[in-house]
């Protein structure tokens, strides 16, 4: 029994954080404005409307990571919209090294993208909205 409550509580631990992290990002894009997102996606040749999905992904997908409301599809679009911040923003240092730290350049948003993949994989675990 004791190791179910772990696994619960470990699942709640993972979504919370990664939706916790990935909105104070959202938060400062929904202050700061759009318009460096949509500069970024038009000057890769894709559609600006493309840019919204940034709201999709850091500001609506973490708050269902936090309130544990369909988690894995939450967990889902973090992924998506990680896959597009490191090929959009962070292209050029997918094979970088920092110098100083010894640290992978993409670290945090692997890393990320990792704990997303993680909760669509796994669920929500405990104090989810729509928990089983």
């Amino acid at each position: 029994m004791a190791s179910m409550a772990g696994d619960k509580a470990g699942k709640f631990i993972l979504r919370v954080s990664l939706g916790v992290i990935i909105l104070l990002h959202g938060i400062a894009k929904l202050k700061g404005g759009i318009d460096p997102i949509t500069g970024m996606v038009t000057a890769q040749g894709l559609p600006a409307f493309l840019a919204y999905g940034v709201y999709v992904g850091e500001v609506l997908a973490p708050v269902m990571l936090i309130a544990g409301f369909y988690a894995r599809i939450g967990g889902a679009l973090v992924a998506i919209n990680m896959l597009f911040a490191l090929f959009l923003v962070h292209r050029a240092d997918l094979l970088v090294i920092n110098p100083q730290s010894g640290g992978w350049a993409v670290e945090f948003q692997v890393l990320m993208l990792c704990a997303a993949i993680t909760v669509m994989l796994i669920g929500p675990g405990k104090a989810g909205i729509n928990e089983k």
